[in-house]
């Protein structure tokens, strides 16, 4: 009996042996001291007795009897040898009672090397044993700056308050990730049955993506598994049956391949540019308009927010403009509980099923806040087109849009920086997410350019109380001249507008950016009708995302006739470049608050970098703030698209 089994064993182990030959592999057990030396190691922890995942086995720590195995730890040697009635007589015992001893191993980079127990590994392997007991010591790597280390890192802070040691992860930050959408605070310890009961859902949830090809991508199991938690909820996929587990994966496996991507994303910049009419074509027949019907769902009310406000006046006009061809509605408040037996989280996906419901095919979702309950909702309805007003988001059930309104800034900054003098100049920031980094330096720049000496002082409306609060920080600085992120509302009393000149309580409006969302939402809505939204998704694998800019009509700056006529010109100037392409505001060389150099002389940084900016301009004084700084809502937000920096604790 225990024969055959060796001879199986040793079977896989030449067919191993003969496959990493053919690829120029080492063929046998790696050995953890070849390539971890003294020097390359910063110390090492004792972790203790730990189940350690038996897919993470992959060597042994030092000589002795590594050329015994072939790499995946198949036995090598004679049927005949002294070692095979060894591993005879212990596969033997395994099916008897079990290997109950615990193997001595050191773990390095999440992989683990064994010091004693080679023999069990490979029987337990060849029973296809999930984990096995282990007394572990831990070698930490010097720090660097690499992917890889960054990666490592997070995994061990995750470990010490989940001590999960088999998820892993292919990109920065899907720890901190996970732990926000299983509902736990930064750092906050597991509870051995919350570690139960994801160990039992995340395996179930392997077994069914290795039955659908999951092991041939090139993206980690738990990247895979954290991609089905942002769309169904972690409380969704606990304790399903396989075949439910299956169904709810299918659904989702474009996101789940979405994945493997190295740049997921597929910015568009500006519009496509219309189709040439051929010279002859066929008559269109008469056939009655179908009018197409679409949500817009918000956070908040117009009364309260000027961000809602604005969306909203661009509904309407678009509703103006396309009278007989769409019918759109609005629903408000789509955040807060109807009555107390309503979770707050179930809200957002309550309100989109109602309008599905009504007959809507298409949903705009104008805030980020609602960015999860729009792709749970995209799952669930994939006949209706979903478009979420944010940026940086890779996801593909759903559309994302938003405006390069540093572009704006950084004109606003020029102004500004003309206007100063010798004085500071301030900027109020709601909430650091993408995009809006990428504002403050653009207007940082500006004022760089006209000004090179003044400094722009940063402030967070999120942060220490609300907007007014922030502009008293301000003003008591001595700061006159100040940026505001958007135009707040709280019961009709504007606070902030554009650029500002604050004095003597009073404030003057400079230089207004305006978001355009009616000629956004018309281009949109013609591209729907037209089908090109839809062949611009069939066309790509990645996660469509829209980032037009003021060539494309959905920004606009509007100009105070106080302005000196220099100073307005200076303005219409670099409009003008920035919409012919022939000035851009982020053209190097950038210095960064440690004066780091952050783009060469003459060199141009890319969209993705601009979108993810969590740095400050050399002439900045103030800093992004930490998760746990921000009020409720900068948290909400940020947890869903917040810049690395005040993310990685969300």
């Amino acid at each position: 009996m225990p024969e055959s089994y060796y001879k199986s064993a040793r079977k896989q182990a030449q067919k191993e042996f003969r496959a990493c030959v053919a690829r120029g592999e080492h063929p046998w057990l790696p050995r953890l001291d070849d390539f971890v030396t003294p020097e390359r190691s910063l110390h090492s922890t004792d972790i203790g007795l730990v189940q350690i995942p038996m897919e993470f086995v992959v060597g042994a720590k030092s000589g002795g009897r590594t050329h015994s195995f072939a790499r995946n730890f198949m036995p090598l040697l004679e049927s005949s040898s002294e070692f095979a009635g060894k591993w005879e007589r212990l596969c033997a015992a395994h099916l008897k009672e079990g290997i109950r001893d615990p193997i001595k191993a050191t773990e390095y980079m999440n992989r683990y090397y064994v010091e004693e127990g080679n023999k069990r590994v490979s029987v337990l392997k060849f029973f296809g044993a999930e984990t096995v007991s282990a007394y572990v010591t831990r070698i930490l790597p010097p720090r660097n700056d690499s992917q890889e280390s960054v990666l490592y890192y997070e995994f061990t802070d995750f470990y010490r308050y989940s001590k999960v040691n088999f998820l892993e992860f292919s990109r920065p930050g899907g720890y901190q990730r996970l732990q926000r959408l299983i509902g736990k605070r930064p750092w906050e310890v597991w509870t051995d049955d919350e570690r139960n009961q994801f160990k039992a859902a995340y395996y179930s949830f392997r077994e069914v993506y290795n039955q659908l090809g999951g092991q041939t991508l090139s993206s980690t199991v738990g990247d895979a598994f954290l991609a089905c938690i942002r769309v169904y909820g972690y409380a969704s996929l606990r304790g399903k049956t396989p075949s439910e587990l299956k169904t709810f994966v299918e659904k989702v496996w474009e996101e789940i391949t979405l994945q493997q991507e190295t740049s997921p994303i597929d910015l568009k910049l500006d519009p496509a540019a219309e189709p040439v009419k051929p010279l002859i074509s066929t008559i269109p027949a008469v056939l009655p308009k179908k009018i197409l019907k679409a949500a817009f769902i918000y956070d908040k009310t117009p009364e309260l927010s000027g961000w809602t406000w604005g969306h909203e006046q661009g509904r309407q006009r678009v509703q103006r403009t396309l009278h007989g061809e769409l019918e759109t509605k609005a629903y408000f408040n789509a955040l807060e509980p109807t009555g107390p037996d309503e979770p707050p989280d179930k809200r957002p996906l309550s309100v989109i099923r109602q309008a599905v419901k009504e007959g809507n095919t298409v949903i705009f979702t104008t805030s980020p806040r609602l960015l999860p309950a729009s792709l749970n909702a995209a799952v669930e309805f994939p006949e209706v087109t979903f478009l979420n007003c944010s940026v940086n988001q890779s996801h593909r059930y759903i559309r994302t849009y938003y405006a390069r309104m540093y572009e704006a800034k950084f004109i606003m900054g020029a102004i500004a920086g003309a206007m100063a003098g010798e004085e500071a100049v301030g900027y109020l920031c709601d909430y650091p997410i993408f995009g809006q980094v990428a504002g403050i330096n653009a207007f940082a720049l500006g004022v760089q350019m006209t000004n090179p000496d003044a400094t722009v002082v940063l402030d967070w409306s999120a942060v220490g109380g609300g907007p007014r609060e922030a502009v008293a920080r301000l003003t008591a600085q001595g700061i006159r001249l100040i940026s505001f992120t958007d135009t707040v509302r709280r019961g009709g009393d504007y606070v902030g507008v554009g650029l500002s000149l604050v004095e003597g309580g009073s404030q003057y409006g400079l230089a207004l950016p305006v978001w355009q969302w009616g000629a956004y939402y018309e281009a949109l809505v013609r591209r729907i009708q037209d089908k090109s939204l839809q062949a611009e998704y069939a066309e790509s694998s990645k996660a469509l995302n829209y980032y037009w800019g003021m060539s494309a009509g959905v920004i606009e700056l509007k100009l105070s006739e106080a302005l000196p006529d220099s100073v307005r010109k200076l303005a219409y100037f670099l409009r003008a470049g920035i919409c012919a392409g022939t000035c851009d505001p982020f053209r190097g060389p950038l210095r960064d608050q440690s004066h780091k150099s952050r783009s060469a002389d003459g060199e141009i940084l890319g969209v993705e970098r601009i979108i993810n900016m969590d740095w400050l301009n050399e002439n900045v004084s103030g800093e992004i703030p930490a998760y746990g700084q921000l009020n409720d809502t900068g948290k909400a937000t940020v947890g869903i698209a917040g810049v690395k920096s005040s993310a990685e604790e969300a």
